[in-house]
């Protein structure tokens, strides 16, 4: 049985309902200049996010550095940092395009799980980071729709050691929250059965077109599990609508995904509901959710996304979506 949610979770929801996603910070999708990057963390800095979250295959340890830089004159306690384990950098070639970050690091990523692997990744984190503790650890992509036939192998790792390692952090105060950062709820349900987990984050997984993982959000709340959800615009979708090359989950939309957010936006026309604040919305309402993480390279983009959570929205617009089948009637929803 988990014990108590830790008050450390009520800190993160008190800090705001929006963190920022730090890695466009290590070039996804497009590069940026290291004066855009501290524009962009200090725009959300001065929005009032107090969450930001990294990883070292951002960028293969871009990202880390990057947000140290601009977070190491920040008063350290008056903010949260998240960072993961679970890939050790390894020397390897500068590319234009590797894994969707361009101009990244000269290293490589290696799956580690392992109790060393661990224990290496967070002292490297550390050193990029140039902080002297990380808040939340998250192990990173864990799981079968990472790892398909290679799953066993590598939480059989993480059962013989990664974890235990995690958790020795945490005793240790080097971090005060440990969980997963990934893609599915199955290795989250997994993962719990052998270790204590105080967060989770979790991608694409309760968004406004793939609401399926409602009822483990639920199951976390009663137990005193934070979530912090990730991907709310499932991939891009969500926020640049369904015109163009709308991209899904990571992958060029299907037609039936073009066809539902088609359909949605009709009804954001009707109420002037834009689409991606009806989709941050929707995931901040349910009440398992600590905070909603919003990845963007630009000072612009931050204060759009703040804006979107604030944007008024009518109880009207959720009845359409439920009319046309677009919603379950047992979805939280919020309006105002």
């Amino acid at each position: 049985m988990h014990p108590a949610r830790s008050p450390f979770l009520d800190r993160l929801a008190t800090d705001g309902p929006i963190g920022f996603g730090a890695s466009t910070l290590g070039n996804l999708y497009r590069r940026i200049d290291d004066e855009s990057a501290r524009a962009t963390v200090d725009a959300a800095w001065e929005e009032g996010l107090r969450y930001f979250d990294t990883a070292p295959f951002y960028g293969f340890g871009l990202s880390e550095r990057r947000l140290g830089d601009a977070l190491r004159e920040r008063p350290r306690d008056h903010y949260i940092l998240s960072t993961k384990v679970g890939r050790l950098l390894v020397p390897g070639e500068a590319a234009d395009d590797k894994f969707g970050f361009h101009s990244p690091m000269p290293f490589d990523p290696v799956y580690d799980y392992s109790y060393d692997g661990v224990m290496r990744s967070v002292e490297a984190s550390l050193q990029r980071l140039g902080l002297g503790r990380i808040d939340i650890l998250y192990m990173h992509d864990l799981g079968r729709a990472t790892h398909g036939k290679d799953h066993d192998r590598y939480f059989a790792q993480a059962l013989a050691g990664g974890f235990r390692a995690m958790e020795e952090l945490r005793d240790q105060g080097i971090v005060s929250a440990i969980g997963l950062g990934v893609n599915e709820t199955e290795i989250c349900a997994e993962s719990l059965l052998h270790a204590d987990l105080d967060v989770l984050m979790i991608a694409g997984r309760y968004t406004l077109l793939n609401p399926g993982g409602s009822a483990f959000f639920e199951e976390c709340r009663r137990r005193g599990i934070g979530i912090v959800a990730a991907g709310v615009f499932n991939s891009g979708i969500l926020a640049t609508g369904s015109r163009g090359t709308p991209h899904y989950d990571y992958e060029t939309a299907p037609e039936p995904i073009i066809r539902k957010v088609a359909a949605i936006e009709q009804c954001c026309a009707r109420y002037d509901v834009p689409l991606p604040a009806a989709a941050l919305q929707f995931v901040l309402a349910h009440p398992a959710v600590t905070t909603a993480v919003i990845g963007t390279g630009s000072a612009e983009r931050i204060t759009q996304s703040v804006a979107l959570a604030r944007h008024p929205i009518p109880a009207a617009f959720w009845d359409i979506l439920r009319e046309r089948d677009l919603l379950a009637e047992d979805h939280p929803v919020a309006s105002t």
